[in-house]
């Protein structure tokens, strides 16, 4: 009878195989693979923010966003593309020696060109059809001050939140590499991006879709207006103020986050194997 799991060492093992499958493509379908991702991601960032931009608990705003916002990577996970986020654990087909650490760099520049021009296609496809009008308006004062939030936290303060946001989704991934079905992976998948949504950590493609939308929808005044965001944090509020204030620190802290996951089990499992008898 077929596990329905791998072991821990199992996981570790496949991850290096998917690591060396993954930088073995050419550029094109890597692009266009991560250009389904960022799609993905911004369709579950969408439907997160549609549901929840009305609630006014805080708390419960980021439960309903949570349940809804792991559609995302369901889709990335079953129907098959490169997420950033996910990708960091290439390192650890880097640690095995059988993928180079400019592949691994070469890889991660691709797919985070992809995922940006997969948001950014049908975060512009919301901003012109119109859903920023939904409840007289007030999901695009929620788009500005969600957005302008991000683009003014300190740049330490977005490392580290974006460092405890890939340490979630990597582990989520590694998970859905357990699972031998597609209710595991789905499951796997669900639980730990909930986490992940509630925590409020940072993470750099679904930020792609946030910031951008923020910076369509400031575009209208009456979304501004509602907002009542403070001018000098709008200020910010730029593609040059995404660039510098999110997307770095972000970015590095995500790469942070994911490599840690994969050096870890690495050295676990593989570096010292007295542990992989043990728990196999």
């Amino acid at each position: 009878m077929q596990k329905s799991y791998l072991t821990p060492s199992e996981i570790t093992d496949y991850t290096i195989e998917v690591a060396v499958a993954k930088t073995q493509r050419s550029f094109m379908e890597v692009l266009f693979m991560a250009v389904m991702a960022g799609m993905y991601i911004t369709m579950g960032a969408l439907a997160a923010s549609t549901a929840s931009h009305a609630v006014g608990n805080s708390g419960l705003a980021k439960l309903v966003a949570g349940v809804v916002f792991p559609i995302g990577l369901m889709f990335v996970i079953l129907n098959g593309a490169d997420l950033f986020t996910g990708n960091c654990l290439i390192i650890t087909g880097v640690m095995d020696g059988k993928v180079t650490l400019t592949a691994f760099g070469k890889n991660l520049a691709t797919v985070l060109l992809g995922n940006f021009l997969g948001a950014l296609a049908l975060t512009w496809m919301q901003a012109r059809g119109g859903m920023f009008m939904m409840s007289s308006g007030q999901f695009g004062a929620y788009t500005v001050a969600a957005a302008a939030a991000k683009v003014n936290m300190g740049f330490f303060q977005a490392l580290i939140l974006a460092i405890i946001c890939n340490l979630f989704v990597c582990a989520g991934v590694w998970l859905t590499y357990a699972a031998q079905d597609a209710a595991g992976k789905l499951l796997a998948a669900f639980f730990a991006i909930v986490a992940f949504v509630i925590s409020g950590s940072e993470h750099i493609v679904a930020n792609m879709y946030y910031i951008s939308a923020g910076i369509l929808a400031k575009k209208t005044d009456l979304y501004v207006e509602l907002a009542a965001v403070d001018p000098a944090a709008l200020s910010n509020l730029t593609w040059k103020g995404f660039l510098i204030k999110n997307a770095v620190p972000v970015t590095l802290g995500n790469i942070i986050g994911g490599v840690v996951i994969g050096v870890v089990y690495y050295m676990i499992y593989k570096v010292f194997p007295q542990n992989r008898s043990i728990v196999s």
